[in-house]
Order: C-alpha cells, then structure tokens, then sequence
C-alpha cells in the first residue's frame, strides 16, 4: 500500500489533473444555460451538423473496421521484416499535426496528382464533400482502432485456433468463432474511441470541407463571427456527445471484465 510523501505526490498530482480537466467543462456548462442549449438544438444549421458529424463519424468507425481488423490481425500474429516500421506509420497521424493532413490530402486528390485525376475522372469529389471528409476522419482514426484491436488479438493464444484448426474450421472461420469473440473487448473499445477521436476532428476537415460544415467546424464559424456565446452551446453538446461515448465505453469494457454467473 503507498504511503507517506509518495502518496500525498499521488494525490496533489491526481488533484491538479483533475482541476485541469474538469475547471474548463464546469465553466463551460456554467456559461452554457439550458435555454442557449435549446436554442441551438432548434437551429436547422447546429442539427444538421451535428447529425453530419455523427454519421460521418459511424462511417468512419465502420471503414476503420474493415480496414483496420486484418491489418490489426496481421501485426498480432505475424512477425516480418519492417514490422517496426509499419506500426510506426499507421501511428503517424496521432503525432502529424492534423491541417499538415488535411494539405497531404488534397495535395494526393488534387488534378496535378496521378491519384486525384482519377477521382476525377470517375466523378470522385472529397474537397468541399462528406466523402472527403470521412476520408481525414479515418487518416486521423484508423491508429486508435488498429493499435487496440491488435492488442486484443496478440492476448489470444494462437493454439486456440489451431485447436478450431484442427477440428476442421478454416483460419477464417477460427478467426470468427474464437479469435475475434474473445478479443471483442478491444475490438470494441477500438471502434469507440474511432467514432470518438473522428467526431472530435477539426483541423484536417477544416481544410478538406468547410461546406458542409460538421459541428466542430460550425462552432469555430459562430466563434468567429459572433462571439462566445454563440459558441458554447455547440460545444457543450459535442462534449455531451464525447462523454456519451465514453460512458458506453466504459460500460462495455466493465460487462466484459465481470465474472459471469455459474448456473447449475
């Protein structure tokens, strides 16, 4: 048990943490009365954002799943020359400031690139479109998606699935009977947090699409051009929404640590 100054370390530390967090949301709900809230929710410009970032964040989520899950199932079980190198790519966009993103992308999808003439040629269009947008979405998600998938994956032990290889079950079928129900816990922390980290994105979309405006975008356009004030409400609902999922987050992970109940 810790005691003594090392304790009361842990407890300043943990206080001031706490304080830096919790003082700017507090004085955000403060400034934020329920009546501006309201306000906002019955402004067609504020839903439609907010609707616009929540889908574009669960398709996000979705991309990131079907992308991410055979990337995430390879680097749990499968040891090759340059691993190294590859994990340390598709971790690239948490430390690549996101506006950088969003100019790497439209340098790749503009006409003087190989890559945006074709988009071009096959009617593609990501500037200023929710293509373009869910396309930073999953650049700036895909890491917190593939990085807890594989540590759910690297937990299971591969001789479970030989045991379903050896009752006749293909790797597919082993993967999807036993790998991926036993790490459903991070699977799903990792779709969480996706949905979570793509609903928060501002920097990179700003430069893809500013029209149509998701909610983070929106509450920068009241900020600018009207104040505070006008401000507030949109990010008090993003926060609500934020905490929301964190809170089913929190949820799952606890309903799939708890022991379950033995019936004769």
């Amino acid at each position: 048990m810790i005691r003594g100054p090392i304790l009361w370390t842990c407890v300043v530390a943990s206080v001031l943490l706490l304080a830096l967090i919790l003082l700017p949301l507090s004085s955000l709900l403060g400034d934020s009365p329920v009546r501006s809230v309201r306000e906002a929710l019955s402004d067609g410009e504020v839903v439609s954002s907010l609707l616009l970032s929540l889908e574009t964040a669960l398709l996000t989520a979705l991309i990131c799943v079907i992308l991410g899950t055979p990337v995430a199932y390879l680097l749990a079980r499968v040891e090759f020359k340059g691993k190294g190198l590859v994990e340390s790519l598709i971790d690239m966009p948490v430390v690549v400031p996101h506006p950088v993103v969003g100019i790497a992308i439209l340098s790749v999808t503009g006409r003087n690139h190989a890559v945006g003439r074709f988009l071009f040629e096959i009617g593609v269009r990501l500037l200023g479109s929710v293509p373009g947008i869910v396309c930073v979405m999953v650049f700036v998600a895909i890491p917190f998606y593939v990085n807890a998938a594989k540590e759910g994956f690297r937990a299971v032990p591969p001789r479970l699935e030989n045991v379903a290889r050896t009752l006749g079950a293909s790797r597919l079928t082993a993967f999807g009977r036993v790998t991926l129900p036993l790490s459903r816990k991070s699977v799903l922390a990792g779709v969480i947090m996706s949905a979570a980290r793509a609903l928060s994105e501002f920097g990179a979309v700003v430069v893809i699409a500013y029209h149509p405006m998701t909610a983070p975008v929106l509450m920068y356009e009241r900020f600018g051009a009207y104040g505070l004030s006008h401000s507030q409400p949109i990010a008090l609902v993003l926060v609500v929404l934020s905490l929301l999922l964190f809170v089913l987050l929190r949820l799952a992970l606890h309903r799939s640590v708890t022991p379950g109940v033995v019936r004769a």
